[in-house]
């Protein structure tokens, strides 16, 4: 999950993965490395935060991410994989 020190977003996107049971989220802080902020846009398309992958799969942001479990899509991402990004 690419994410900032500062974002609440991050902060509810990280708790709600928590609360489905991902363990060992891994955070690229693009605050503190302005490299992985180009990374992000160049892999996303998008200039905003949190921007989580599943795997290969971009979910997208909070938002996104909330939208994906309502729609029952969700668990069956995370069941495939061993860690969420």
């Amino acid at each position: 999950m690419y994410t900032t020190g500062v974002c609440p977003y991050c902060v509810m996107a990280e708790r709600f993965l928590l609360n489905k049971g991902v363990a060992g989220l891994h955070k690229i802080r693009v605050d503190l490395d302005p490299s992985q902020r180009d990374t992000m846009i160049n892999r996303t398309g998008r200039r905003t935060v949190p921007q989580i992958f599943i795997n290969d799969t971009h979910v997208g942001g909070y938002e996104d991410l909330v939208a994906l479990d309502r729609a029952g899509d969700l668990d069956p991402l995370l069941a495939n994989t061993t860690s969420g990004q």
